[in-house]
């Protein structure tokens, strides 16, 4: 009986996974494969954080088809000869694959459903990893939305009742399997070897540990996330990003289980749709990225091809990067990101706001950080959210709104929790002065233990000149 081959990329998950479970009710032999292809991938290839999150989960989902009589085949290369030797060593007629948004994924998917049409192999595509696939949802006029609110309207009608379907309990295999390569072959650990160290810490990659991170989010955090989920001091958001990326999560299923549950606890209503409209920018942003292949390199905003941003290397940069600029929210925020792959959002749009309008710096600089040190580096979230920050995207704050850390970190840390955490050589300074160290009295400072210049920087920049210097770079755009 001739097997099929799923593509497990995007979906790399037992539950909920559209393409495994049609073939597994086929009756027919499914051989899952993953393919590592940064040739096609090009600039988009994993990060740095990102690709050690690929590998821990590569091999729990590798464990998991074990559990269920199958195997994971992994192949570094060319996808396109990747899949025709494949298709001869397992017998194989027929690719089933969950349907990929990115510019390359969809060009690459594209390529392989006319190579296999042509050669009389069945290739099919399936929808899963969005609330609503792109073309499902359009303006009036028949063209994508550009702003959340009116798509955001529109989407809740259209979603309706979601359906997840369980992992099959059992996965029908080939009499024998095709050669898999080691998981080292996908490339080497991040360098620094040592930054997975904490990193692996923070996170438990993996299908298991999305699920329970989803469980332990409606019982214990759903009901105040409205309101915690600006504070960065303390857990009040999902932390499901990173498991959304690579599909170890099925947003149906997060859906699914948010409605239950606010159905079950009223009381939890106002936080878990909260919530769900998170996932509703997240959708948003895949469907920019789709109608705007380009978002990861241009504006959308073409006048802002004329803003004079500040390109490439730099001390200025550098000092972002490090969590040096003499602002503890900022610092604070960038520390946090290097320790644990990640940061809260809140302070993400701090720290973006600091470089592209304190700064001066080009957003694709600070998206490129982002993209190699976040866990949950997803093109088209990270491209959408830099260019919101930097107002010239859709939905995009206006430009001249401008960030004060100072205030930021007094208003969503209020006690300073955040900042002694990832900045403790402020940790002795009181409550006053946590956010703005560079206006305590020396006697203050003394106390503390605290030599600014020495064990913390003065500030990188004078505010007040950066912010005026910013609002006449905007005047570029108006030209």
């Amino acid at each position: 009986m001739s097997s099929i081959l799923v593509l497990m990329a995007g979906a790399l998950r037992l539950d909920d996974n559209p393409a495994l479970l049609a073939a597994c009710k086929t009756g027919r032999p499914v051989v899952p494969v993953f393919i590592h292809d940064n040739e096609s991938a090009g600039a988009w290839a994993p990060g740095g954080a990102r690709r050690w999150w690929l590998l821990q989960s590569l091999a729990k989902l590798g464990w998991e088809l074990e559990q269920r009589g199958s195997r994971l085949v992994i192949r570094h290369g060319n996808t396109s000869d990747i899949i025709g030797a494949l298709l001869g060593e397992s017998a194989a007629d027929a690719i089933y694959m969950n349907r990929s948004y990115s510019p390359h994924g969809r060009a690459l998917q594209e390529t392989l459903h006319e190579t296999c049409t042509a050669a009389g192999v069945e290739c099919r595509r399936f929808s899963g990893n969005l609330l609503l696939e792109p073309e499902q949802i359009v303006t009036k006029t028949g063209k994508p939305y550009e702003v959340f609110s009116p798509f955001w309207r529109q989407a809740k009608e259209l979603i309706g009742e979601q359906y997840a379907y369980d992992a099959p309990s059992q996965i029908p295999a080939p009499s024998a399997w095709p050669a898999t390569d080691p998981l080292e072959s996908l490339g080497p650990e991040p360098k620094p070897s040592c930054w997975a160290d904490p990193i692996s810490e923070a996170w438990q990659p993996g299908e298991a540990a999305a699920l329970e991170r989803l469980e332990h989010f409606l019982d214990e955090i759903a009901a105040g996330y409205a309101g915690a989920r600006d504070v960065p001091g303390v857990d009040g958001t999902s932390r499901l990003s990173p498991y959304l990326v690579d599909g170890e999560i099925s947003v149906r299923r997060i859906w699914a289980q948010s409605m239950a549950a606010a159905e079950a606890n009223p009381a939890a209503s106002n936080g878990i749709h909260a919530f769900l409209r998170e996932l509703g920018w997240r959708d948003f942003s895949t469907h920019l990225l789709f109608h705007f292949p380009e978002m990861p390199k241009r504006p959308l905003k073409v006048n802002f091809n004329r803003f004079p941003w500040q390109d490439g290397q730099g001390e200025h940069l550098a000092a972002w990067q490090k969590g040096q600029t003499g602002f503890p929210i900022v610092d604070a925020g960038m520390r946090q990101l290097w320790q644990t792959g990640w940061m809260h959002n809140r302070v993400r749009m701090i720290v973006a706001s600091f470089l592209v309008k304190d700064l001066l710096w080009h957003w694709r600089d600070g998206a490129s950080w982002f993209w190699d040190t976040l866990v949950d580096a997803d093109l088209a979230n990270n491209s959408a959210s830099w260019q919101w920050v930097a107002g010239c995207g859709a939905d995009a704050a206006p430009y001249f709104r401008i960030f004060n850390p100072i205030l930021q970190g007094e208003k969503f840390d209020k006690r300073g929790e955040y900042v002694r955490e990832f900045v403790p050589e402020l940790a002795a300074l009181p409550d006053a002065y946590i956010h703005k160290p560079f206006e305590a009295p020396r006697e203050v400072l003394e106390g503390a233990g605290i030599a600014l210049g020495q064990d913390y920087p003065h500030p990188i920049i004078d505010r007040k000149a950066s912010r005026e210097r910013a609002l006449a770079a905007l005047a570029h755009t108006k030209v």
